[in-house]
C-alpha cells in the first residue's frame, strides 16, 4: 500500500505590505497598497486592512484608490522582499531537503521524512510559522494534506495566521463547495466555460464523468476530473529549471497608433535578447501578450523548427502575431514578448522534436495540465 505523503503548504500573510508595516511602525493597522502609484499602476498586494475595502493583487492602482482614497500607496521594494524571502526560505530548507518556492512569498515542502524527525506534518508546520515570526516578525498561514493541491486549498483556509490540515477522510467535505477557481489550470476563460455549463464549484464538477470532461476540454478534463476528487500526482520539485523568459511594458496612455506601437516592440526584441544572451539561452517559442485599454489580454505564440535568439527575429515574429491582435483598431496599456521552449546543447544536437517541425500559430487560450 503506498504510503500517504505529507505535504506542507506555507503563505506568507500580504507579505509586501507586511514587510512595509513591520519596517515602518506608523503603518500598522493602516490600509496599506503596495504597487503602482500612477494611474496606469496594479496592486501588488494589499493589507488585510485594505482588503477589507475589496482590493486586491493585480487590481489597477486607479479603481483602488476610488475603492480606499485614505489608503497608503506604497511604490515595491523588491529587493528586500527578496532578501526576507530568502531569509524565510533559509529557516524552511531546515527541516525538508525537499522545498520548491512559487514565489517570494509561498512554497511547497515534502515534510514526508523531515530533516528534524517529528512524526506530525502539522508540527513542522507549526514551528517553521513560529521561527518566522520570530525570526522576521511576520506572520505565515500554512496548510496540510496528502498532496500539493489540496495543501494549497488548507492554507488559504484559516488565513491570516493561520494553520490547517486536511485528512484523507475530510477531502469530499472540504472540496464540496470550493470554488472551481481554486483549481490550478482554470483561470478566467476556462471559468466561464464552466460557468456555462453549470458548473461553479468542485461538487458540480464531481458530477461530471471524465468522459464528458475530456470531450470538452481535452486532455485537461481527466486533471479536473481527478483533481475534483483531490486526486494529485505532482511531486514537490526543489529545483525548477527556467521554462521562460519573457519582457513586458504598461504604458501611462493607451496606445493605439501602430508605428509607436511597433516601436515599442522593437525596443522590447532588443531588451529580452539581452536577457537571454546572459543566461546562454535559446528558445523555439515566441509569445506576444497583449492586454486592452479594458484589461482584456490576448496571446498569440509562434513556434519554429529552429532556435531563435535575435532581436531582428523576435521583432518579425512580434509584427506577424501583432496582425492576429486587434492592435490598431483596439488601444492597448501592456505589450509584452517572451522565449520558451529552451533548448540545451543535447536537444539542438538531435533536432526538434517531430510534432513541431512545422510554423503553429497559436490564437487558443492555452492551458498545461498537471504531469
Amino acid at each position: 500500500m503506498e504510503s500517504v505523503r505529507k505535504i506542507i503548504h506555507v503563505d506568507m500573510d500580504a507579505f509586501y505590505a507586511a514587510i512595509e508595516q513591520r519596517d515602518n511602525p506608523e503603518l500598522k493597522g493602516r490600509p496599506v497598497v503596495v504597487g503602482g502609484s500612477s494611474k496606469r499602476g496594479v496592486v501588488a498586494t494589499a493589507s488585510y486592512e485594505a482588503r477589507k475595502f475589496g482590493i486586491h493583487s493585480a487590481m489597477p492602482s486607479s479603481q483602488a484608490y476610488r475603492l480606499c482614497p485614505h489608503a497608503i500607496f506604497l511604490k515595491p521594494r523588491f529587493s528586500i522582499y527578496r532578501a526576507v524571502s530568502q531569509q524565510i526560505m533559509d529557516i524552511i530548507r531546515e527541516y525538508s531537503e525537499l522545498v520548491e518556492p512559487l514565489s517570494l512569498d509561498e512554497a511547497y515542502i515534502d515534510a514526508s521524512e523531515n530533516l528534524k524527525g517529528m512524526q506530525y506534518a502539522s508540527k513542522v508546520a507549526q514551528d517553521i510559522r513560529r521561527r518566522i515570526q520570530r525570526e522576521t516578525q511576520l506572520t505565515a498561514s500554512a496548510g496540510v494534506a496528502p498532496n500539493k493541491f489540496l495543501a494549497k486549498v488548507a492554507s488559504d483556509m484559516n488565513k491570516p495566521d493561520g494553520l490547517s490540515v486536511i485528512v484523507p477522510e475530510t477531502v469530499s467535505v472540504v472540496l464540496h463547495k470550493l470554488p472551481i477557481r481554486k483549481i490550478p489550470g482554470i483561470g478566467a476563460v476556462t471559468e466561464r466555460k464552466l460557468h456555462k455549463l453549470g458548473i461553479r464549484t468542485v461538487g458540480d464538477l464531481r458530477a461530471i464523468s471524465e468522459r464528458q470532461l475530456i470531450g470538452t476540454f481535452g486532455k485537461m478534463g481527466s486533471w479536473f476530473y481527478r483533481i475534483a476528487r483531490g486526486e494529485d500526482r505532482r511531486a514537490v520539485i526543489p529545483h525548477r529549471a527556467r521554462k521562460s523568459m519573457s519582457v513586458e511594458r504598461t504604458f501611462l496612455e493607451d496606445l493605439s497608433d501602430k508605428f509607436e506601437i511597433e516601436q515599442k516592440l522593437r525596443f522590447l526584441a532588443e531588451e529580452l535578447e539581452e536577457r537571454l544572451s546572459k543566461r546562454s539561452l535559446r528558445g523555439r517559442t515566441f509569445t506576444l501578450k497583449i492586454t486592452y485599454s479594458d484589461f482584456e489580454k490576448a496571446t498569440r505564440s509562434i513556434t519554429t523548427e529552429n532556435a531563435i535568439s535575435s532581436p531582428d527575429q523576435f521583432l518579425q515574429m512580434g509584427l506577424e502575431l501583432l496582425k492576429k491582435t486587434e492592435v490598431g483598431n483596439r488601444p492597448i496599456r501592456l505589450i509584452g514578448i517572451g522565449i520558451s521552449s529552451f533548448l540545451g546543447d543535447e536537444e539542438e544536437d538531435k533536432g526538434p522534436p517531430p510534432s513541431e517541425t512545422q510554423l503553429s500559430l497559436l490564437g487558443r487560450d492555452r492551458l498545461e495540465p498537471a504531469p
